[in-house]
């Protein structure tokens, strides 16, 4: 026996049986149930289940990942454990994929998934991935990788990852910079290594990080009402490079005199942000007014991002300085 994979499950599609009663879908299968429909295991490899949460992640929470994170900990620290797999619905998986990573420093790999089909569905995705998602948590090559998303044969790091199809079986990519790898029948083969990144420890995730993405014409009723209510920081997905509509600039200006770190993403699917227009809500001007640019990473996980770092304490240009560690 090579070691250990410890194998913990948080409910979502992936554990959903239909109810005749209530005539729909909900998390109900324990871990004993995922592990038994799986097409194949790991001849030289024991898995240790944990049954941990039962929900949708459309109702996961963060203070759910916090616990989640301890679990792992915990689990990662004994002999023997290779690596961890962690089972949720798909809704918010990238989020918690990324929480977990900036929080987790463990050197072993940490490996979501999840399923679009349902357990009782006769086609369900969740135990082929399930089963690659044990195989690249045992892999040798996936140390040092962080956390990571495997989903539909591929593996994605939890920066990247984005769920781009509301149904479809291959719902996850990385956009812009391409899978980690692959799991072929039990084969995990790694294209990429994951730069070295910074871990921040804490022990709750108190602050309040609203996220406001713009259209056009957007009015400032959402942004005056979280600067009213005194919130602890801002991620707005702006136009772009990273522009505004012109009245939110000064609106934004006085948010950071008042402490509100204000952090801008973009709202397309890939690219980074810059700051380059001069022009009424252009980057330039939000520059110069104190804004953080959150270069390659979306408002998802910017936000997490900022919440992590509020939450252990930073404030004004250590907060840029983390982002420019974590920003691509």
């Amino acid at each position: 026996m090579r070691g250990r994979v410890a194998v913990l499950t948080t409910g979502g599609t992936i554990a959903s049986l239909y109810d005749p009663v209530t005539k729909r879908h909900k998390a109900a299968a324990d871990g004993e149930s995922l592990l038994a429909a799986l097409p194949r295991r790991p001849p030289d490899i024991e898995i240790a289940l944990e049954n941990v949460l039962q929900v949708h992640s459309f109702n996961m929470s963060c203070a759910q990942s916090l616990v989640l994170a301890a679990r792992l900990r915990e689990r990662l620290a004994a002999a023997g454990v290779l690596g961890a797999v962690v089972t949720q619905g798909t809704d918010t998986l990238e989020e918690n994929a990324y929480l977990l990573d900036l929080i987790l420093d463990v050197g072993k790999p940490v490996v979501l998934t999840g399923a679009q089909l349902p357990a009782d569905h006769p086609q369900s995705d969740g135990p082929r991935n399930l089963a690659d998602a044990i195989d690249a948590a045992g892999a040798p090559a996936m140390a040092g990788q962080g956390v990571t998303v495997c989903f539909n044969g591929q593996i994605h790091a939890a920066r990247d990852v984005t769920k781009l199809h509301a149904s479809a079986l291959e719902s996850f990519t990385s956009l812009g910079h391409g899978a980690l790898g692959a799991v072929d029948e039990g084969r995990v083969t790694v294209y990429r290594r994951m730069p070295p990144r910074p871990c921040h420890t804490l022990t709750d995730l108190r602050a309040r990080v609203p996220l406001i993405r713009l259209v056009m014409d957007s009015d400032s009723l959402l942004l005056d009402a979280a600067i009213e209510a005194k919130v602890d920081g801002l991620v707005i997905e702006g136009f772009g490079r990273g522009n505004v509509v012109a009245s939110f600039t000064p609106r934004i200006a006085a948010a950071i005199k008042r402490g509100i770190p204000v952090v801008v993403t973009s709202r397309c699917p890939e690219g980074r942000v810059k700051p380059i227009y001069g022009t009424g809500g252009g980057g330039r001007e939000l520059e110069d007014a104190g804004v953080i640019f959150a270069g390659d990473l979306k408002g998802a996980k910017a936000r997490l991002l900022l919440m992590v770092l509020l939450s252990t304490g930073l404030s004004g240009g250590r907060i840029l300085e983390a982002f420019n560690q974590h920003a691509l």
